[in-house]
């Protein structure tokens, strides 16, 4: 055999053991690639559902934050209204009496004493007061709201021939925490027990520092 033919028949061995060598690790190279592909895939999914938790725990946060505020707003929620029951004249007396409304019909935030008759501020700031009374004209009638030891309004009607009289007032008073507001009778004065009629409201109007 010439060295010709010899070269050419280790030429073709060559090709067909290259081509067999090729055949035989492609499906690993499909596979490796098919496996690549799917590692991409679920790396997108596992930062799509980590995105989705990051919103969900930033809504949450903000939901925790409303919720904690209307929880302050409501402790900071201050309203009472009280009235006088009996159906019978309350005096005359012979010394300034505190009145004390019996008759509750609202207290949020538990500021008003049923037992003493006293509003005690739980937080500093601007409340509203009025306080209404119904009597009969045969006696004076003296009511004063005190802030405090300080006499803020009077509501006054001198004796007469009326069957029945009303009054009332009311103000916008700036309270410190602890600050009392309240009512008395003035002596010799009178009115008459019915909380429709006679009564003492107030409530926080804002908040101060």
């Amino acid at each position: 055999m010439n060295p010709s033919s010899l070269l050419l028949i280790l030429l073709c061995c060559g090709l067909t053991l290259a081509q067999d060598t090729i055949e035989t690790q492609s499906p690993s190279c499909v596979d490796t690639c098919n496996n690549a592909k799917e590692f991409g895939a679920m790396r997108e999914k596992i930062h799509s559902l980590e995105t989705k938790m990051m919103n969900i725990e930033n809504r949450l946060t903000g939901y925790e934050s409303r919720i904690l505020q209307l929880e302050q707003k409501e402790r900071n929620m201050v309203i009472f209204s009280a009235g006088i029951g009996g159906g019978s004249p309350l005096g005359p007396f012979n010394t300034d009496q505190t009145i004390i409304y019996n008759k509750v019909f609202i207290n949020t935030g538990n500021a008003y004493n049923e037992l003493t008759g006293i509003f005690t501020a739980p937080v500093s700031g601007v409340y509203f007061f009025t306080y209404f009374c119904h009597s009969g004209g045969v006696r004076k009638t003296s009511l004063h709201l005190y802030k405090n030891n300080e006499v803020i309004l009077h509501i006054h009607d001198h004796q007469s021939a009326d069957a029945a009289d009303n009054g009332g007032n009311a103000v916008f008073l700036q309270l410190q925490q602890g600050d009392t507001v309240y009512v008395r009778l003035k002596a010799n004065s009178h009115v008459y027990r019915s909380s429709t009629v006679t009564n003492f409201s107030g409530f926080l109007v804002k908040k101060t520092n």
